[in-house]
């Protein structure tokens, strides 16, 4: 072990600290653990040094990478704010932290968000989540410096978190606050509740569960809100009906018989800006972007400020993935491609259980799912598992890309990972086809510029896991050899060794 006791580093020679620690430490547990170790550390320790930001695509995931910014973090001497969601912080604070603190023989002070730090004096690591972090700085709470060098881990869901953040929603529970809130005015609640009850459940069902609402039930709300305008959700509300950037829609949960109403940013960018271009920022994620510059995730997030980009790629042997592609399969939206479907994920399935489980298969089409589930039900019985979390080893999951991007970090890593459709987000979804519309009407190229980089994110973020063991991944869907943007799916899959047959060898790896 190398003996190192650091209580103030010098920030001039941090990167050759980081860099002789990491390098000793790598040696010292007998592997490398990821290629990109030294350059990604050494990065990030110029960053903290020069308050330079730098945008980082790892092309791997956190278990690979969090060492290279950790190791840093721990060996510089000033404040620093770190960005992670509330797994990974809690791993982090319980695990690798202390190890590493251990091994260094440092004593740098660890703040969770819980805590409260007195920033006169603090020179430690602040690590909070998102959520925590997008309120201090949308809401102007203060509570965190606004010179405060901040790292953001999982970087490529920016952009979901901050929507996510700002989705205002009217429940259950907020109708029945009203009523008790205002009883003079009980009667218009329960009828504009109702009305909208009646007339959103009236919108034609569909998988998505949801719907925009037309200008009748959106005149029903806005009354409410400007006859309640005193309420502070409906006050929020009401400023937000005429704001071209805002989505008014509905969810539904038919089984419940319950409805919620939501309003929601189409584009965030302009609010993100202030607070990405005026500080130092270092943002880090598997696939941000599929260019180095990564000039459309920096134009979705509102990043004007120059900043050092990197793009790490994947080793071309240790992380390649197996990738079974056959030619001239029918389109998926063909009536022939659903008999094809249980074809193949039978022969693969049927051929490559006992060596590959677990095994998820994507199939995004309910009737699809439905199908496929019930076909492999009837061999391999409570082992498959529809859109469950509680799966094992030994498990068959069966899951549209929705479920799989909610749920993926607290799942087993497939061994198999079959891909019915590519993960292009649906016109048929209401609220895809708004974001398209808003794009449009921006002049935006919307496929380039919206429905791709959608795609090509989500394909990455699924199957990088998979690169840790050289797993299979299936691809069914036709689209990738005959459509335009094919080629930019397959080279976001590379590194890859193709097949377009089903070898029993290979599946018995």
């Amino acid at each position: 072990m190398l003996s190192i006791l650091v209580k103030s580093l010098p920030m001039t020679l941090l990167e050759a600290e980081v860099h002789l620690s990491l390098r000793e430490f790598l040696r010292d547990q007998g592997e490398p653990l990821w290629d990109h170790h030294l350059t990604m550390a050494r990065l990030v320790s110029r960053a903290l040094r020069l308050n330079r930001s730098a945008l980082i695509q790892t092309g791997s995931t956190f278990s690979r990478y969090g060492l290279s910014y950790l190791m840093p973090c721990l060996l510089s001497d000033r404040p620093i704010l770190l960005v992670v969601p509330l797994n990974i912080q809690k791993q982090l604070i319980e695990q690798d932290i202390p190890y590493l603190q251990q091994w260094l023989n440092t004593k740098k002070t660890i703040i969770n968000q819980d805590q409260t730090v007195d920033f006169e004096t603090f020179q430690g690591l602040l690590i909070v989540s998102p959520d925590v972090w997008l309120g201090d700085r949308l809401e102007n709470k203060g509570q965190f410096p606004d010179d405060i060098v901040t790292l953001i881990d999982q970087a490529d869901y920016l952009e979901e978190w901050t929507k996510d953040y700002l989705t205002m929603t009217l429940a259950s529970d907020d109708w029945q606050q009203l009523q008790q809130q205002y009883p003079a005015y009980g009667n218009l609640i329960q009828e504009v509740r109702f009305f909208l009850k009646k007339s959103i459940f009236s919108h034609p069902n569909s998988p998505y569960q949801c719907c925009l609402l037309d200008q009748e039930e959106k005149e029903s709300l806005s009354h409410l809100c400007a006859t309640l305008n005193k309420n502070p959700l409906l006050n929020r509300f009401a400023q937000s009906l005429d704001n071209q950037n805002q989505l008014l829609w509905a969810s539904v949960d038919r089984e419940k018989n319950t409805f919620f109403i939501h309003v929601s940013p189409l584009d965030i960018s302009s609010i993100l800006s202030p607070y990405l271009n005026h500080s130092t920022i270092v943002l880090m994620g598997g696939f941000l972007d599929s260019q180095k510059a990564a000039p459309t995730y920096k134009k979705t997030i509102g990043l004007a400020q120059d900043i050092l980009c990197l793009k790490f790629h994947p080793h071309r042997q240790n992380e390649l993935i197996n990738l079974y592609i056959r030619e001239r399969l029918p389109m998926p939206n063909t009536p022939e491609f659903q008999r094809i479907l249980i074809e193949e994920v039978r022969k693969l399935v049927f051929g490559g259980y006992e060596s590959l489980k677990p095994i998820t298969i994507i199939v995004d089409d309910v009737p699809s799912k439905a199908q496929v589930a019930t076909f492999l039900a009837a061999e391999f019985g409570s082992q498959v598992k529809v859109e469950k979390a509680d799966i094992d080893d030994n498990s068959i999951l069966i899951s549209g890309w929705k479920f799989w991007h909610n749920h993926q970090g607290k799942l087993p890593i497939p061994k198999l990972f079959i891909i019915a459709t590519l993960p292009i987000p649906s016109l048929e979804n209401p609220l895809v086809a708004a974001q398209v519309n808003y794009y449009k009407k921006q002049h935006k190229d919307w496929f380039r510029f919206y429905l791709l980089p959608t795609a090509l994110k989500e394909i990455q973020r699924a199957v990088m896991p998979l690169r840790e063991s050289q797993g299979i991944v299936a691809l069914l869907d036709n689209r990738v050899n005959y459509r335009s943007y094919g080629n930019r799916i397959l080279t976001a899959l590379e590194p890859y060794a193709k097949i377009d047959y089903i070898d029993s060898n290979w599946l018995n790896g």
